[in-house]
């Protein structure tokens, strides 16, 4: 079979092999991608597909079983994981986080914001008035009068019973 007459074959074949192996799946694009995968197969023995005289149906041979094992590690798959679910390996925040960002909810926008980018994300003052938009001068304010809000917030927490 010469490669125009594979072209040919190929443009036949396809939407009907698609079609019988979508009946088998019962999902379209699985049956798309194992009919294309056995017609790659095919290309490297397109010469003895021609002489055997059914090269359609070794395609669909070919394609079905290809489904059937994806099939089969889908499931062996699915068993693995039902029996062994993976394991939760992110802890959860600790409390010392939790109360932090309690606080933080608890000041205004301006200084939580000046807060978070100066000290959480490392930012230098000028950076940080960069990316607000503010005066260096007016985030050194926010700065400081958050950091004392937060100091006092945190404080009143400890007490109530937080351990931070």
């Amino acid at each position: 079979m010469t490669e125009e007459e594979f072209d040919v074959f190929y443009a036949a074949a396809f939407p009907r092999l698609v079609g019988q192996l979508y009946a088998l799946t019962g999902d379209h694009g699985e049956a798309q991608d194992v009919v294309q995968e056995a017609f790659v197969r095919a290309w490297d023995r397109r010469a003895a597909l021609l002489a055997e005289g059914a090269p359609e149906a070794w395609i669909r041979t070919v394609a079905v079983r290809l489904a059937v094992s994806r099939w089969r590690r889908t499931r062996r798959w699915l068993e693995l994981v039902r029996h062994n679910p993976p394991q939760d390996r992110t802890p959860g925040p600790g409390l010392e986080h939790t109360v932090l960002v309690e606080a933080l909810r608890q000041l205004p926008e301006a200084q939580r914001m000046a807060v978070v980018l100066h000290h959480l994300c490392d930012m230098s003052v000028q950076e940080v008035a960069d990316a607000t938009g503010a005066a260096v001068g007016t985030v050194k304010a926010r700065l400081s009068r958050g950091r004392a809000a937060l100091a006092g917030l945190l404080s009143v927490q400890d007490r109530e019973g937080s351990h931070v």
